[in-house]
């Protein structure tokens, strides 16, 4: 597959800004802004991981394709070569009986093909190890993005988890905080 085929990646967006220091805005404000931007943060992961997995399926899925596909071409070319070596193969052990009963007046001739079968058997040789070769790569690769995947997944539900649990906490506070500010008053 050539380079300019793969669908590129797409970059992540920078983490939010942390808040300012906290004594210079009064509490209030802090918590407001700090809620809002976590708030916000969390739909826009949800969306943002939601394209990044489309993407990554689509790619996945495009990759595959293009793989099958080529493993598909190279072994049809084997089978095609195969199929001709075979009947090549074949032809001149017809000729070679003939040629022998006739007293071998085309020598040199046989000599030319039994060369150029020997050739081609030794292309062929390779492009089977390199069929092989593909398949081993694809199976690593999917392995590798199969387990990135899962790992991904489950760093999400981490994170989800992790922003759920600070807001239950930061709601918990503010909730404090406002009736510490009722009784002051």
């Amino acid at each position: 597959m050539e380079s300019g085929d793969q669908p590129q990646p797409q970059p992540l967006p920078p983490p939010p800004l942390p808040p300012p220091h906290p004594q210079a805005q009064p509490p209030r404000q802090q918590l407001s802004q700090h809620l809002s931007g976590s708030l916000s943060f969390s739909s826009h992961l949800s969306t943002e991981d939601e394209d990044m997995s489309k993407s990554a399926i689509f790619s996945y899925r495009a990759k595959e394709e293009e793989i099958e596909k080529r493993k598909k071409e190279v072994r049809e070319r084997v089978i095609s070569q195969l199929g001709r070596v075979q009947e090549e193969t074949k032809r001149l052990a017809l000729i070679r009986e003939e040629l022998e009963m006739l007293g071998d007046p085309m020598r040199k001739e046989v000599a030319v093909v039994r060369k150029k079968i020997d050739a081609v058997n030794k292309e062929l040789k390779p492009l089977g190890q390199i069929c092989q070769k593909k398949e081993r790569e694809y199976k690593e690769a999917l392995e590798t993005f199969n387990q990135k995947n899962k790992e991904k997944v489950q760093l999400i539900n981490k994170l989800m988890e992790l922003v759920s649990e600070s807001e239950k906490l930061r709601m918990k506070k503010l909730e404090e905080l406002s009736k510490h500010l009722e009784s002051i008053q």
